[in-house]
C-alpha cells in the first residue's frame, strides 16, 4: 500500500520528542492556553514574518474569528474562490456576509488574479480571502497592490502553504500570510505542519485585530467571566501547541523533502511523456511551492478515473481535491450561481488527481505511482 499520506513514518523520526513534550505538558497540571501555546505564538509570527500569533482550535474557526476581527458582519461583501475547501467560503457565509465566488487560473489552482481585480472595480468589497491553494503562493506583490489600490481588506488563506514564498520585483522574498491584514493556518494532521488532532492560527501585524482574536477564543471575554461580546470557545490546546513546536524544528527539512519527491515525480513524468499536466519545481532561489499537495491534471475526467481505478487497484491511494466546486454546493444555493458560471474551477474538479506526497515518501514508491499512470495510457 502506497498511502496518499502516511503520518506514522513522520512520527517514527520523532517519537521520543513528541512523547517527552506531551509528557511535561501533563506534568505541568497546565493544559489550556499555557507557556506552549504563548512560545509556539510567537515562533510561527517569527517564521512568518508578522508580530502576532493566535492560537485557535482549527483553521475553520481561524477564519470565523479573524474575518470577526477584521470587522467582517452581515451585509459587507467578501471574494474568495470556488475551488477551495468549504471553510474558506463558509466563514463569510455564516457571519452573514454576501460572498462573490472569482474562477481560479488553471495554471496555479488560485484565484485569478485579473477576474479579481475586475470584481473590485464594480463591486464595494470588504475583503477578500485569497488562497495559497496546496501550497502553491498566489503572486503576493500583486494582492498588496490590489489591496492598496482599491482599499480592501485582505484574509490570506494558508492553511496548505506554510513555509511557500513570493519574490518581489525589489528582490525582497516574503513568505505566505506576511502580506495581508490578517492570515490563517491549519494545523490539521495531514498539513505540512501538522498535530495530532484539530489545531489553527491567526496571524497578524494588527494589535487591534490580534487582541479581538484573542478575545473571541474565549467566549468574548478579554476578563473571565466578564464577556464583552459573544465569541466562541475555540483555544489551541497545550498538548497540541507543545507537539507543533517540537514540528516546526523540521519545517524547514521537511519542506525540502517535499520539493525533492515532487522534483521526482518531474522527472519521471518529463520521461514518460504522458499527455497530462502536472506540477514542476522551479529553480528560482526560493520556495513559490511547499506542495502540501502534488495534483495533476487529465485530460478528461474519463482518463482521470480510468487512472484513478487502476491506482486504487494496486494499491496506490489517491484524493480529489475538490469534486465539487463551493458554487454548486446545496447550501450555497441562494448565493445564486449554476453550472457554467466558473469554468475552470468546474474543468478542474472533473480532472484533477492529488498523487501520493509527504516527506518520507521513498523513490520507489514515487516510480510505482508513475509506472501504474502510465500503463492507462
Amino acid at each position: 500500500m502506497i498511502h496518499l499520506f502516511d503520518l506514522t513514518r513522520q512520527y517514527e523520526r520523532i517519537r521520543g520528542e513528541i512523547l517527552n513534550a506531551i509528557d511535561k505538558v501533563i506534568s505541568s497540571g497546565r493544559v489550556i492556553l499555557g507557556e506552549n501555546v504563548r512560545r509556539l505564538e510567537e515562533e510561527i509570527a517569527s517564521f512568518i514574518g508578522v508580530k502576532h500569533g493566535v492560537g485557535v482550535a482549527s483553521g475553520s474557526d481561524a477564519l470565523l474569528i479573524a474575518l470577526r476581527a477584521m470587522g467582517v458582519e452581515k451585509g459587507d461583501t467578501v471574494v474568495t474562490t470556488p475551488y477551495t475547501f468549504f471553510a474558506t467560503a463558509s466563514a463569510p457565509y455564516r457571519l452573514g456576509a454576501r460572498v462573490i465566488f472569482v474562477d481560479v487560473d488553471e495554471n496555479t489552482f488560485n484565484i485569478d488574479l485579473n477576474q479579481l481585480e475586475h470584481v473590485l472595480k464594480k463591486e464595494k468589497v470588504k475583503a477578500v480571502i485569497p488562497v495559497h491553494l496546496f501550497g502553491r503562493t498566489v503572486d503576493l506583490e500583486a494582492l498588496s497592490f490590489l489591496r492598496e489600490k482599491y482599499g480592501v481588506m485582505l484574509l490570506e488563506d494558508c492553511a496548505q502553504s506554510m513555509g511557500s514564498e513570493w519574490k518581489f520585483s525589489s528582490g525582497e522574498i516574503r513568505k505566505s500570510g506576511s502580506v495581508g491584514d490578517a492570515a490563517i493556518f491549519s494545523f490539521f494532521p495531514t498539513k505540512n505542519l501538522g498535530t495530532y488532532g484539530d489545531g489553527g492560527m491567526i496571524v497578524t501585524n494588527s494589535d487591534e485585530i490580534a487582541e479581538e482574536s484573542r478575545i473571541l477564543r474565549v467566549h468574548g471575554a478579554r476578563k473571565k467571566y466578564f464577556h464583552e461580546e459573544v465569541g466562541y470557545n475555540s483555544r489551541l490546546d497545550e498538548i497540541h501547541a507543545a507537539i507543533l513546536r517540537v514540528k516546526l524544528r523540521y519545517l524547514e527539512r521537511w519542506t525540502e523533502e517535499r520539493i525533492r519527491v515532487a522534483r521526482t515525480y518531474q522527472e519521471l513524468f518529463e520521461e514518460k511523456k504522458l499527455p497530462m499536466v502536472f506540477p514542476r519545481v522551479e529553480e528560482k532561489g526560493f520556495r513559490y511551492h511547499v506542495f502540501h499537495q502534488y495534483v495533476v491534471i487529465f485530460e478528461s475526467e474519463e482518463v482521470r478515473e480510468r487512472v484513478r481505478e487502476g491506482l486504487k487497484e494496486r494499491g496506490i491511494q489517491t484524493a480529489v481535491y475538490y469534486p465539487l466546486p463551493l458554487h454548486l454546493q446545496k447550501c450555497f444555493k441562494d448565493l445564486g450561481y449554476r453550472e457554467g458560471d466558473f469554468p475552470v474551477a468546474e474543468s478542474l474538479s472533473k480532472r484533477s488527481l492529488a498523487l501520493p506526497m509527504f516527506p518520507e515518501l521513498r523513490d520507489d514508491e514515487i516510480k510505482e505511482v508513475v509506472d501504474t499512470i502510465a500503463l492507462f495510457f
